[in-house]
């Protein structure tokens, strides 16, 4: 059996994520021993979706408002254009994963999720990954973007699709583990 890692992270999401960007990452955390909370800009639950079809909710831990980034030891962002779109006009997640950056703490994005990074201002000089479509936005805010699978950038983990988790959670993983 595998180590137990005492670490805790955050997963920012609000309704309209792609599921299984979020729930399989917390799976694979959860399974690894780490303490593991979903934060939102509201309480209760978030609808989650594959693709364009409605499909199960996610509790919420606490709302964004009510955490301190300083408590937590890794990001993810999920994808989904609706959860990132409306995610990265929120000032305090912006505040969130600039602290987490801040502190080159470990943040794994996916999908349309680097919006919230390009909203944040933590692109310019970096390389990713992400959904096709954001790849002008990318190039715009000063990033490289590349299609890949999985990408790691320092402190930063990148994937397109739900595909793609497999190597997306493992490299999030070892990055969690160093930290």
């Amino acid at each position: 059996m595998a180590q137990k890692m005492n670490k805790h992270v955050a997963i920012l999401a609000t309704d309209g994520f792609e599921e299984a960007e979020l729930t399989e990452p917390m799976k694979a955390l959860r399974d690894a021993g780490v303490n593991v909370e979903v934060l939102a800009p509201h309480t209760g639950t978030i609808q989650g979706f594959k693709h364009t079809d409605k499909a199960n909710s996610v509790p919420v831990n606490r709302t964004i408002d009510q955490a301190n980034p300083d408590e937590f030891d890794a990001v993810v962002l999920p994808g989904g254009a609706i959860n990132a779109d409306a995610m990265r006009m929120q000032p305090q997640v912006q505040a969130f994963i600039k602290a987490i950056d801040a502190n080159h703490k470990p943040m794994a994005v996916i999908c349309h999720a680097p919006w919230e990074l390009v909203s944040a201002g933590l692109i310019n000089g970096r390389t990713l990954t992400s959904w096709p479509s954001l790849q002008d936005d990318i190039r715009n805010a000063g990033g490289k973007w590349v299609d890949q699978e999985v990408v790691v950038d320092g402190n930063l983990v990148t994937s397109r699709k739900p595909s793609d988790i497999p190597a997306f959670n493992r490299e999030f993983m070892t990055l969690l583990e160093r930290a």
